[in-house]
């Protein structure tokens, strides 16, 4: 079990100069982006972790990773990333850890880089960001990666990415900063796309498939679990279906990446249970310092914010 005092932060991002410059569009990275932390795989991200007490960061390439490319490029984007993670894991053995990139256009590519990433490199899992050629990963053309992941036993973080351009027209187009749409990211467009994925896992059938299978989702949940009740009414008269809750309580695992309110954990914790909430701070968007502060400040017993700080992540990832 983890030391007392022990912080687990585990959608923590990174980039490397190969990759950068393959992104493109909405998916390049701006001016405006803290571009030096998303590059920097040493001093400087140390030294932001020492100041807020993290004592160990699980890294994952920022999004779209490699799955904006088509399978060679993918697989190309994902290797190299996962080769240069490792590197640092292996530079930083006591302070960081990695989820695997993978080119989830090649499904069955998708999961051997799964595989040869936990195998050789000891990665915790993988990072799945958003939609890949406008599917969701209930799409049966994805499953392959799903059962690999349920037979290493380690969990998908499934982490939002740009929309589909066809939803970025319908919704999002119109209210701009500069040319891009406000409402695309993270102010709205990377929850509802997010949300909508976990819960097409659900009704897709995946966890029939795959009843071991861990999610991830950050965000305080992308607003499932303020909806809950709800969602799992009107499945439950629409289709008939009764397990929709017990179902996302069982195989989803909830981090306070990005959302520091104290009534959303405090409906998270007592939706998911406090076993299902991990800390987590989606670095460098947010702030280290802020993030701890947030559930330093949480009204839980000693016991109940070590779990969160630490010890659900310890269990799931074996850390």
């Amino acid at each position: 079990m983890a030391k007392a005092d022990r912080i687990i932060a585990l959608e923590e991002h990174f980039l490397i100069p190969s990759v950068r410059e393959r992104y493109t569009g909405y998916h390049a990275i701006r001016a405006h982006q803290p571009v030096e932390k998303l590059l920097d795989l040493g001093a400087l991200r140390l030294k932001d972790m020492d100041a807020a007490g993290i004592d160990l960061q699980v890294l994952s390439l920022v999004q779209p990773g490699a799955q904006a490319f088509d399978p060679a490029a993918g697989a190309e984007v994902a290797r190299q990333s996962n080769d240069a993670l490792h590197e640092a894991v292996r530079a930083h053995s006591d302070r960081f850890a990695g989820f695997a990139a993978i080119p989830t256009s090649d499904p069955k590519a998708a999961a051997d880089e799964l595989e040869r990433t936990v195998t050789r490199y000891g990665f915790k899992g993988a990072m799945i960001n958003g939609m890949t050629d406008g599917a969701f990963l209930d799409d049966k053309r994805f499953w392959p990666i799903l059962e690999r992941a349920q037979a290493l036993d380690v969990p998908l973080y499934l982490h939002p990415a740009i929309p589909d351009p066809r939803v970025i027209e319908a919704y999002y187009a119109g209210i701009l900063k500069g040319d891009y749409p406000v409402l695309m990211g993270a102010v709205w467009g990377f929850g509802v796309e997010t949300a909508t994925h976990a819960i097409r896992l659900v009704l897709g059938g995946v966890f029939d498939a795959f009843p071991k299978l861990d999610i991830i989702l950050g965000h305080l949940g992308e607003t499932i679990p303020f909806a809950l009740w709800r969602l799992h009414w009107t499945v439950n008269h629409m289709t008939g279906r009764t397990d929709f809750a017990d179902i996302f309580r069982d195989r989803f695992h909830i981090t306070t990446s990005g959302n520091f309110s104290q009534p959303a954990l405090a409906c998270t914790i007592a939706e998911m249970g406090i076993d299902r909430v991990l800390f987590s701070v989606d670095w460098p968007y947010n702030s280290n310092v802020e993030g701890v502060k947030f559930v330093n400040a949480a009204r839980l017993s000693t016991e109940e914010r070590q779990k969160i700080l630490s010890g659900n992540a310890a269990r799931l990832l074996r850390l």
